[in-house]
């Protein structure tokens, strides 16, 4: 009885060891089933992914080797809040647009891959729009550009 009830154990802390192997490898891979919206900016289009929870704002593009130009990350918190982002385990070179209700970008802030410099809003902000390094200076949209979709319809 007592080799069994051991042999239990030991199996029990195996299998929680696995699983917290399992939870770390999971935050190791970047998240790529988030519900997505589309955006524009002028006559340009932006599908967006949505990362609404804490977890999936705190993972954000963590991780993801590459991202298409017409991609990127919309981060929508539950009020406006001054917000500060960094760069620990992103790959990609990102631009952070800090965006008002209305649509509005406050700011914008180039960020630079694996770093932990804080990027932050200029006022609060419930919207940040991470995409890639250059698109936004490509279209020439800067602070002051008002951004159209449906989070910011009626704001």
């Amino acid at each position: 009885m007592g080799t069994i009830h051991r042999m239990n154990k030991f199996a029990a802390l195996l299998l929680a060891g696995c699983v917290a192997c399992g939870a770390a490898l999971a935050q190791d891979a970047p998240q790529m089933n988030l519900p997505r919206v589309k955006l524009s900016a002028g006559m340009h289009q932006i599908d967006a992914q949505v990362a609404a929870t804490p977890e999936q704002r705190s993972t954000g593009l963590m991780f993801r080797k590459d991202m298409p130009q017409h991609e990127g990350m919309l981060f929508v918190f539950e009020q406006p809040s001054v917000q500060c982002f960094w760069m620990k385990n992103t790959l990609l070179p990102l631009t952070a647009a800090f965006v008002a209700d209305d649509g509005t970008i406050v700011n914008l802030a180039d960020m630079k891959p694996q770093t932990t410099d804080s990027h932050c809003s200029a006022k609060p902000v419930r919207y940040v729009l991470e995409m890639n390094q250059g698109w936004f200076a490509k279209k020439n949209i800067k602070a002051g550009f008002r951004l159209a979709g449906p989070p910011f319809q009626g704001k």
